[in-house]
């Protein structure tokens, strides 16, 4: 009778689960590189799209229009000429959070996700130009 035996059924699937557990790790932390680089270049559309906006408006939104004035027109930007964005989508991280938006009275801005956690354990670190930040957390 051609066929295997049980025994070896058993130790190649053994021998699976072992290359499986060795190789999700590793997996899972491309996955995790991914999200991570996916949101920096996010974040620099954004600050391109704030950048368009400062052109037409001669300011950045206030802390209370916050993003969302890049892709839907508010009453303190008389001059809006957008959306600067496709769409509300590309205001949400890779991890389903809506990307942070600071800013102060004399003009900068930061921009920055919190994260995979949520929870932004580390402060955002500013880029070469003080009006662009990532906060990496994972």
């Amino acid at each position: 009778m051609a066929g295997y035996t049980l025994l070896e059924l058993l130790v190649v699937m053994g021998i699976l689960a072992a290359l499986t557990a060795m190789a999700t790790p590793q997996v899972m932390g491309y996955f995790g590189k991914a999200k991570t680089q996916s949101a920096q270049l996010q974040i620099e559309n954004i600050n391109t799209a704030l950048e368009m906006y400062y052109v037409e408006n001669g300011s950045y939104p206030s802390a209370s229009a916050g993003l969302r004035a890049l892709v839907e027109a508010t009453p303190e930007a008389p001059r809006w000429n957008g959306p600067y964005l496709k769409n509300a989508k590309t205001l949400l991280d890779p991890w389903g959070r809506p990307y942070q938006y600071a800013v102060s009275e004399q003009g900068e801005y930061n921009v920055y996700s919190l994260g995979p956690t949520g929870k932004g354990t580390k402060k955002p670190a500013s880029a070469a130009s003080a009006n662009r930040a990532w906060a990496d957390n994972g």
